[in-house]
């Protein structure tokens, strides 16, 4: 089972986009990230007449995650415990049946930026970490193949930016955020990309200015976190960087992995 993260930056302006890799890369479940559409206005009809079930929970303009299945959902479940007050659309999980009797647990999350540092955005995506984790720690507890995937807006280590001093007072490089993503970690995930390889240069988004993109200037800030029994059937993971080399692309690309789990 292939389940894959994206953060498309505008699902209506990169539908194409979204086709012809779903077309290539043939996943089975998709975590798409910043579909910057209320939930009536996703482009649902083309997407389904390719195949596929979709979940949506949108916002006007900015935010907004969506998943999408091969595979009916079994359950589907908006927003991220531990706040009544956030109403920004950040996080949408399912749950899919496998092979065997067996299901899978996808958490879809697009993790605040928190920037500019020193305002409440800061605050904000600290709080909403903490909620992650104890979110996260109670599905632990199902002892299930679980993952969850999607724009951490976070840089684990030095090796995940090409000029770590340059971040270092940046809300997505801080210590206290490195910090929360490692105690987050610890309860007892392995992330997909880094199990397979401590290598430099694995970025997953490269902005819009000062020729990032043509300078590899990039960031992995797009992580799949998996559970110990997702984590013991992982095959494969990987990075499509060449997306971003596509005409109007995101500035995030996909992110993948491969799970020995049986598809229904």
């Amino acid at each position: 089972m292939r389940i894959a993260t994206w953060n498309v930056n505008s699902v209506k302006q990169r539908l194409d986009h979204l086709l012809s890799w779903l077309q290539e890369r043939q996943p089975d479940i998709v975590c798409l990230q910043e579909i910057k559409c209320v939930d009536d206005a996703f482009p649902r009809e083309p997407i389904e007449a390719a195949g596929w079930n979709v979940a949506v929970h949108g916002q006007k303009t900015f935010n907004g995650v969506a998943l999408l299945s091969r595979r009916p959902f079994d359950e589907v479940t908006p927003g991220l415990p531990g706040d009544p007050d956030d109403d920004h659309a950040r996080f949408l999980e399912c749950v899919v049946s496998t092979g065997a009797g067996g299901v899978v647990r996808v958490a879809c999350l697009y993790l605040p930026n928190g920037n500019p540092v020193g305002t409440e955005k800061y605050p904000y995506k600290l709080r909403w970490m903490d909620r992650l984790s104890a979110y996260a720690r109670d599905r632990l507890a199902l002892e299930e193949p679980f993952v969850m995937a999607g724009d951490y807006n976070v840089l684990p280590n030095p090796i995940d930016v090409p000029n770590p001093e340059a971040w270092a007072g940046d809300a997505l490089f801080l210590p206290q955020t490195r910090d929360k993503f490692s105690a987050l970690k610890a309860l007892g995930f392995t992330d997909a990309i880094r199990a397979g390889s401590d290598a430099p240069g694995l970025y997953t988004f490269w902005d819009y200015q000062a020729g990032c993109w043509q300078k590899n200037l990039g960031l992995r800030i797009d992580h799949l976190l998996l559970s110990p029994q997702a984590a013991d059937r992982l095959e494969s993971a990987g990075i499509d960087k060449h997306v971003r080399g596509w005409d109007k692309p995101s500035d995030h690309v996909p992110v993948w992995c491969d799970l020995a789990l049986e598809a229904a």
